[in-house]
């Protein structure tokens, strides 16, 4: 067994029983999906506007999406990020009212249209681990960051990922959710969502931060620098269902 797997059951093991069972139960095996926009020409107040309308319609239509969140990072660049309870919500999400909705206007609203600026840019995981989500609608900033595991390293980076959510958990109130995700076989990410800028400084100042900063040159393809900071995007939040 590798080092880093020691060291994340190792930090597991100091968790009571109870909390860790619980913590387990979070969401995982869930399913998620991020969707990164790119507003058509002049189109970035609309689709920010149109983003933000959608989320009572979610709430209305999918009771089976468990979380929804628009998100906007510039003028131009916007971002969904949602959870479903399993691959049958997320398929009857696609083919929901607010799907139709924005491909009927994705030729006005988005660059590249439905098929090329929504479509292609779907990124489908599926839930490692995550903390209790606390006091969401007080949140105002948003994280996701895209990690491509190094050559033969997956399993170990999956097993750091897992025992994070309980550590972010534990020791950073002001992260009002985190979550870890697979995308596939060498691909994760993580989203997260705080109260405001000072919880976000307080996180990649964090324990978790801090072991993927330590073991970044091993388990992560670019190492620290260009293989997680180069893939940060960070996003006020514009609406969460």
């Amino acid at each position: 067994m590798t080092n880093i797997l020691i060291k994340t059951l190792s930090i597991l093991a100091l968790m009571t029983a109870t909390s860790t069972y619980a913590q387990e139960k979070i969401m995982v095996d869930q399913k998620a999906s991020y969707i990164e926009i790119i507003a058509a020409e002049n189109q970035g107040s609309k689709l920010a506007q149109f983003l933000t309308n959608a989320a009572p319609l979610v709430k209305q239509t999918e009771p089976e999406t468990n979380l929804w969140f628009a998100l906007q990072a510039s003028d131009d660049k916007h971002a969904i990020f949602d959870i479903f309870l399993d691959e049958d919500a997320r398929n009857t999400h696609y083919s929901g009212a607010v799907a139709n909705a924005l491909k009927e206007n994705a030729s006005k609203l988005v660059k590249g249209g439905w098929l090329n600026g929504v479509v292609d840019n779907i990124n489908n995981s599926t839930v490692l681990s995550a903390n209790q989500p606390s006091d969401l609608y007080s949140a105002t900033t948003a994280t996701y960051i895209k990690l491509t595991a190094a050559q033969g390293q997956s399993e170990e980076l999956a097993a750091l990922l897992t025992a994070a959510g309980q550590i972010v958990s534990e020791t950073e109130p002001k992260t009002l959710f985190w979550v870890a995700l697979q995308l596939d076989s060498q691909n994760f990410a993580i989203y997260d969502i705080f109260a405001d800028e000072t919880g976000r400084t307080a996180h990649f100042a964090g324990q978790v931060a801090g072991l993927l900063k330590e073991k970044a040159a091993t388990l992560v393809q670019g190492g620290w620098d260009d293989g997680v900071v180069a893939n940060i995007s960070n996003y006020k939040i514009l609406a969460i269902n």
